[in-house]
This record gives C-alpha cells, structure tokens and sequence, in this order.
C-alpha cells in the first residue's frame, strides 16, 4: 500500500491513511518528498523509490500536483489507484483512465472498514 501524501500531522488524512492500513496488517510505503519518517516508518520521495509494487496506492495531494506523477504512478504500476476526496478532478480521472490504471474514487480509509474520525 503506497500512500502519496503521507503526513506526519496526525489530524490530516494522510497520516490518518498510514495508521489505518498499519492497523489493518497492510505493509505501507509512505510516499512524501518531505518528510523521512512517517509514524515510524521510512518515507519514499516518490513512488519510483517504493521497493514493491503495490497493489494499492492512494492519494492525498491536490489534483493539480497528482496530474504531474499520473506517469510515474502508471510507470510503477498498482492494481487499484484511490483518489480520496479532494484529490480527483475531471482532468485527473481522464488521465488516469487513459493510463490505464483502476481508479477507484473513494475514502480509502473507509475502504479498508475505518472511518477516519476513529483515527
């Protein structure tokens, strides 16, 4: 599970996203040019440095951002992209598509049976 965004602000969604999967018994490769450590674990500048391909990856930056690492994200492959409120756009949706990839627009925090106000 590779979250993009990944925070190390415990109120903001991509922290709340690293600590709900961890708890489901995900293994999660945070992904922020940002930051070296998120809840213990070491950060990824960009999806290309994820040792694994993941089978998940959800996203948590603004559409605008996610629309540049659209090829990288298709490039490293994942078999369900997450595009978390917020994050998608006509244009983000239409790129993804046509890269191929599966989006699934939704909470993924949900998608995992939290909800994030638990976290």
């Amino acid at each position: 599970m590779a979250i993009i965004g990944a925070s190390n602000d415990r109120q903001k969604y991509g922290n709340k996203a690293v600590r709900a999967y961890l708890q489901q018994g995900y293994s999660v490769y945070p992904v922020n040019p940002n930051e070296s450590q998120i809840e213990n674990l070491p950060v990824f500048k960009s999806i290309q440095d994820v040792p694994v391909r993941p089978e998940r990856t959800s996203v948590y930056i603004p559409p605008h951002v996610l629309l540049t690492l659209l090829p990288d994200i298709a490039a490293r492959g994942c078999d369900e992209l997450w595009l978390n409120p917020g994050t998608d756009s006509p244009e983000v949706v239409a790129e993804a598509e046509r890269l191929r990839l599966n989006v699934v627009q939704a909470c993924s925090i949900l998608g995992v049976g939290l909800s994030p106000e638990q976290l």
